[in-house]
């Protein structure tokens, strides 16, 4: 494997990979990023959250390019790279059937400026780190989405509700009992390919940390994809390499010994 200069570019997931598990980024991990941008490499933050929902850790780690809703938006500097959402008359669609199928269970919708959830429980004490949250229940809900999530076990119930519309991409949390759908074009991979277009980057110059399904691609893409030691087997089995868990500071370890 080469290391070294051959990375220019360093993508992270946050929930199981860059953050611990209460939610923290710790000293460590931000002094080794730090580091690794004087050395040259651009960050970018890769996650499932939308924007809003990140925007705390987005605003420690001061990363170049932001990604989030799963892939769905690009942003750098502010400015919007890609955008991949559904139109309103489709998220209404998804929305209503999800709650049809699962007997009105929770959904939340990324929007590029809300975050809105049919919560039963105050979402301050169950997920204080997911900022402004807009209730609603999605009576005459009718606004372009980013993302949609919806809670349900059930990978036929997913199945049902992503054919409800067309080019829908859907794939389960497994840390979480979660399915989420996005357009297919919404993909962390198509966000790197659009960073790729925008810095002349290519994917085998990048490396990529993740623990979940939405980081597959993500991984298989770049010139090195790395497991954290809490992902899940599917990812572990595809990443290029295997480092630390996310509470053992596994994204620092790594670049510590590889990069820095």
């Amino acid at each position: 494997m080469e290391v070294g200069p051959v990375w220019k570019l360093i993508l992270l997931d946050l929930d199981g990979t860059l953050l611990r598990s209460d939610k923290t980024i710790s000293p460590r991990t931000l002094a080794v990023l730090a580091r690794c941008r004087e050395k040259g490499c651009a960050i970018a933050v890769c996650t499932a959250r939308g924007a809003s929902n990140a925007a705390q850790y987005v605003a420690r780690v001061q990363p170049d390019f932001v990604v989030s809703s799963g892939g769905a938006l690009v942003q750098a500097g502010g400015e919007t790279l890609y955008c991949s959402a559904f139109s309103a008359e489709e998220t209404a669609r998804l929305v209503q059937e999800g709650l049809r199928l699962t007997g009105g269970a929770e959904i939340t919708v990324d929007t590029m400026t809300h975050h809105y959830w049919n919560y039963r429980q105050d979402p301050r004490r169950i997920a204080p780190d997911w900022n402004d949250v807009v209730y609603t229940d999605y009576r005459g809900f009718c606004e372009p989405a980013l993302k949609i999530s919806v809670q349900t076990e059930s990978e036929t119930v997913a199945r049902q509700i992503a054919a409800c519309v067309a080019d829908c991409d859907w794939a389960p949390f497994s840390d979480a009992p979660l399915y989420k759908f996005t357009k297919a074009s919404a993909t962390k991979e198509r966000a790197i390919e659009a960073i790729s277009a925008a810095t002349g980057i290519a994917p085998a110059q990048m490396i990529a940390f993740g623990d979940d399904y939405v980081d597959l691609g993500m991984l298989r893409m770049c010139g090195c994809g790395v497991a954290m030691g809490n992902a899940i087997a599917a990812v572990r089995q595809a990443a290029d390499d295997v480092t630390g868990t996310n509470d053992a500071d596994g994204v620092a370890e790594y670049l510590e010994k590889r990069l820095l």
